[in-house]
């Protein structure tokens, strides 16, 4: 049942950047590990980036086509999910990754494929 569509998806991506940028701060992830909030925080600048010029509803430079974008936030959910293990994140730190690297790649694999148009009968 796959029901996350381009526009749902494009109407999150600045919101979940932002919180990727701004949550470490409140939730003093980093405060442990260093590499956990400038990883936080340099994926949502890469991610503000990417939504910027991704070609979906909220692309303001359409250069980048969307297939990319999911490519892109897949790879990101997978090293969410490795980072504690390979940089050793604990307690919040390790939850925080864990919960973003997993919802962020079931948001990738519940994405509804788009319909091809039809052409019009001549």
């Amino acid at each position: 049942m796959k029901f996350v569509t381009k526009a749902m998806h494009a109407y999150i991506d600045y919101p979940v950047a932002l919180g990727l940028i701004v949550m470490p701060f409140l939730l003093g992830i980093g405060s442990v590990n260093p590499a956990a909030m400038w990883l936080s925080v340099a994926t949502g600048v890469a991610a503000f980036i990417l939504t910027l010029l991704t070609d979906h509803e909220t692309g303001v430079i359409r250069v980048l086509p969307y297939k990319l974008h999911l490519a892109v936030d897949f790879a990101v959910g997978l090293v969410f999910v490795a980072a504690p293990f390979i940089l050793g994140f604990a307690g919040l730190e390790m939850a925080y990754f864990l919960v973003i690297g997993l919802t962020v790649l079931a948001v990738v694999g519940l994405h509804k494929p788009e319909s091809s148009p039809i052409p019009a009968a001549a």
